[in-house]
């Protein structure tokens, strides 16, 4: 072998040598999928905010117990701005965010989504209800949490099998609404829904709508009381819902219910503030169904690392987001933006906490086959009573007075 020979055979072995070193790197960089999870830990949503987290803690060990691989997190606070939902989405993307989720608020996702789109970044929405998310032909973002018109088509479905099984029923009610863009979404969907259950008993004798920031709202309630009706239908946030509780017992107004078609009423800071005057309240919601195995699993990790808290809608979707996420990379077996929306979009995940057959989602995004399931609040607890096969209780109605508590 000539000099020249044998200089090039040895640089050739050393590069080959070199390669065992650079995989065991390039595994050890991809064991994780780094997630930038958005919420509104501060501001006026910073309550529900901070009750999602609680499912992201929680995830850590039931994702790893499924065998599924281990999430890098990367916290955002939204701060319940729009603006900095987007300012925020964009920094955590330039920090090196491979799939973002988020943000309960609909319009703050939406700012969200139009980030992950521009930046070619999976974003799975964990809470976020506006129609028109998934509706604008995106490839990037993906919801696993029900549509306005998916609640209030479960919520009717929901109330006609509980005035079945109870025997009673309001005649008239007043729909009560926030202005904001969950609340109007809602709203606007409200009445074409109604229209496609004329069996529904009751009548819609007024519409009110309300700001979520309001600290006042006796002159709503005063107005709802007036229209003599017999129940109260409301889309709301947590505060409002608190605000609205003690101006009827302060109004002496007891109608037989109050049915909710949002967060507000079900939540534990609802429940803890107002005690005994906190039963009664039907929330129709996405929720999770108590009966699965999954659901058992995340219930005994939440209730060890929370024991004071009731596994709610914050946890629940909050944590199949990152089941998404987790199974994605897993299939994916890469970080890369368009490998993991590839795998996203063809997730099946059977083995779920939320009600309806799993995780699946259709052309736009959406999981479509997603229900929602019927709660009440119990005694400072939250039974689920309908649809019947996703039930642990039966429902009570009318409710008890709250003269008589």
């Amino acid at each position: 072998m000539k000099r020249r020979q044998f200089n090039k055979a040895i640089a050739a072995t050393a590069a080959l040598a070199a390669v065992p070193a650079a995989v065991p790197y390039v595994r050890a960089q991809a064991q994780k999928l780094r997630v930038g999870v958005l919420l509104p830990r501060s501001g006026v949503q910073a309550g529900i905010g901070q009750d999602c987290h609680r499912g992201v803690e929680v995830a850590t060990k039931v994702l790893a117990d499924m065998g599924l691989p281990s999430l890098d997190i990367m916290n955002g606070d939204t701060e319940s701005n729009v603006d900095v939902a987007r300012a925020r989405a964009e920094r955590l993307i330039s920090e090196g965010a491979q799939l973002l989720v988020g943000a309960f608020d609909s319009g703050q996702t939406t700012a969200i989504a139009q980030v992950a789109e521009q930046r070619g970044i999976p974003l799975v929405i964990n809470i976020a209800a506006a129609p028109p998310i998934t509706e604008q032909g995106y490839k990037f973002v993906f919801r696993n949490f029900a549509t306005a018109p998916m609640i209030l088509g479960d919520a009717f479905a929901n109330q006609l099998e509980i005035f079945s099984v109870t025997g009673n029923a309001p005649k008239t009610a007043v729909f009560m609404h926030v202005n904001d863009t969950f609340g109007v979404a809602m709203q606007k969907g409200f009445t074409g829904v109604m229209s496609k259950f004329p069996q529904i008993p009751y009548k819609v004798v007024d519409t009110i709508a309300y700001d979520p920031a309001a600290r006042d709202l006796s002159v709503e309630v005063s107005k709802a009381k007036a229209s003599g009706a017999e129940a109260l239908v409301m889309v709301s946030r947590l505060n409002d819902a608190i605000l609205i509780t003690r101006e009827l017992v302060k109004q002496r107004w007891n109608p037989m219910a109050v049915l909710s078609m949002g967060p507000g009423w079900y939540e534990d800071q609802y429940l803890r503030t107002l005690g005994k005057l906190s039963d009664g309240p039907m929330s129709f919601v996405p929720w999770y169904d108590p009966n699965k195995k999954l659901t058992k699993q995340l219930e005994a990790a939440h209730n060890k690392a929370f024991k004071d808290i009731n596994l709610n809608t914050n946890h629940v979707y909050t944590f199949e987001a990152l089941l998404v996420a987790a199974d994605a990379f897993k299939r994916a077996g890469s970080a890369e933006p368009k490998a993991l929306a590839d795998a996203i979009r063809a997730t099946n995940i059977k083995d779920n906490v939320s009600p309806g057959p799993g995780i699946q989602f259709d052309a736009k995004g959406q999981n479509s086959a997603l229900k929602n399931s019927a709660i009440q609040n119990r005694g400072g607890k939250l039974v689920t009573v309908a649809p019947k096969e996703a039930a642990n209780a039966k429902p009570e109605l009318p409710m008890r007075p709250y003269n008589k508590r």
